[in-house]
């Protein structure tokens, strides 16, 4: 596992999303209660080295666990990057069956959610390139892991809460594909490993 003060690897990964978070996340306001902690530097950001499935897992629980004891000040939430595993969207939106037991079987359910972005991400009952997915593709695999009275708070602050998952579907129609290729968040093709995961 390397975080911020890892190898340069790592720092690229990093750097990758850094921008993707600035450009895409609070650029275009998909999540309105990002820019707060981006800007208090209350985002962790760590890398996971993980081959497959069970070392992920592992990754995981460690950064669950380092979460839960940090102080909200200084962690308020972490990113957790997986850029050599789950490259393949469906054994990634498997894998969050995983996630939900882990966080249960660490008793930080009702803590601690995960919110999930990936390269592919597709929701249900859209296309593939239908560009309102683009609302969750990252450059990287990651697991975002939240602080349940984090999001309680932002919630609470936001008046029209309800109502952010419609209107980044519309961000996204109006930016359309061009639009979000001239941000220059998406990873690059020639970055992507399509090997086996499993």
């Amino acid at each position: 596992m390397q975080t911020q003060s890892g190898i340069s690897a790592n720092n690229e990964f990093i750097a990758a999303t850094r921008v993707w978070l600035e450009k895409a996340v609070i650029g275009l306001n998909l999540c309105p209660f990002a820019k707060a902690v981006h800007i208090k530097n209350q985002i962790r950001y760590a890398v996971s080295a993980a081959q497959s499935a069970e070392e992920l897992q592992a990754d995981l629980v460690s950064e669950l666990r380092t979460l839960a004891a940090a102080d909200p000040d200084q962690i308020d939430t972490t990113l957790l990057i997986h850029p050599q595993v789950l490259n393949d969207f469906l054994d990634y939106n498997d894998f969050l069956d995983v996630v939900d037991a882990t966080i249960d079987e660490l008793g930080l359910a009702g803590d601690i959610q995960i919110a999930s972005f990936h390269p592919d991400y597709q929701f249900a009952g859209t296309a593939a390139d239908d560009i309102e997915n683009h609302t969750n593709r990252s450059p990287y695999p990651m697991l975002h892991l939240l602080r349940e009275a984090s999001v309680e708070r932002a919630v609470a602050a936001f008046p029209d809460a309800s109502e952010i998952f419609e209107r980044n579907m519309q961000t996204m129609r109006q930016l359309g594909a061009d639009g979000w290729q001239r941000l220059g968040v998406a990873r690059k093709p020639e970055n992507r490993n399509d090997e086996p995961t499993n």
